[in-house]
């Protein structure tokens, strides 16, 4: 049995628990308490040492597809934390925390390996890294397009937010989503470059597919914040697009992997 697996679980649904007490308060500044920091930052810490101690092995770098989605929902986790610290995030720490503890439960049941050596080939590691921060982060953003959309139809069906849902107001989630969405954005640039110059056959065999879904989410983010800058975008539009780049992004890095290594 994986202690550190299982400790993470417990405390990410710990966190999870207490988060989601603060999202159906009345308070309209809510705060962090010391329990909140206290279960979130041990459950973090527990999942970063499980992270190194099953990615980074004697014969290599362990990245099967859920070791990478471990990965990523890490940094989900890390970034929303850090964010909630300072603004109201409404339901993005409740759902991040969940999905990492589910997570959890299937890389428990379902382990695998899947040999790399990054130490050989280091420029790959910038390019695995900035795929990782601009998922994490256009993630976070599509989280952020979800609670818009709520927002949205309950004031233009003209009712009131319930006082015990503490979500942030309309504008403060508008200008926070297009905040994170120009960050990812360069961040998917990057990632983009960084496939262009060190990855030699990226549109052959099973790479094709990804640097092809992840070109098409990097136009629709383009023309997002195109739209936002010259046209005012907002609304309903800004979050279908949101959504359908996030979903674009998520089928090319694991798409094909999660069909090959867990449904095959």
């Amino acid at each position: 049995m994986d202690l550190l697996a299982i400790i993470s679980i417990v405390f990410y649904v710990l966190s999870g628990v207490l988060a989601s007490r603060q999202l159906f308060s009345c308070n309209p500044n809510p705060t962090f308490s010391m329990p909140m920091i206290s279960l979130s930052s041990i459950a973090l810490l527990t999942h970063a040492v499980w992270l190194y101690q099953h990615i980074f092995l004697v014969n290599g770098q362990n990245l099967p597809i859920l070791n990478v989605l471990s990965l990523a929902t890490f940094v989900i986790a890390l970034l929303s934390f850090a964010m909630s610290k300072k603004v109201n995030t409404g339901v993005l720490l409740p759902v991040v925390y969940g999905f990492n503890a589910i997570n959890f439960i299937v890389v428990m049941f379902l382990p695998s390996h899947y040999i790399t050596h990054l130490e050989n080939h280091p420029q790959l590691g910038i390019h695995i890294i900035l795929a990782i921060l601009a998922y994490a982060i256009m993630t976070i953003a599509s989280l952020f397009a979800l609670q818009l959309a709520y927002v949205d139809h309950r004031l233009k069906k003209h009712k009131t937010l319930l006082c015990k849902v503490n979500l942030p107001p309309l504008m403060t989630l508008e200008k926070s989503l297009f905040q994170l969405i120009f960050i990812g954005f360069i961040l998917l640039t990057g990632t983009l470059l960084t496939g262009f110059i060190f990855i030699e056959d990226m549109f052959e065999s099973e790479n094709g597919h990804k640097a092809l879904l992840t070109m098409i989410a990097w136009v629709v983010y383009a023309v997002l914040l195109w739209g936002r800058y010259k046209n005012g975008w907002r609304g309903r539009l800004v979050i279908y697009i949101t959504i359908a780049g996030s979903s674009l992004l998520t089928l090319a890095y694991f798409g094909s992997r999660i069909v090959r290594e867990i449904i095959l």
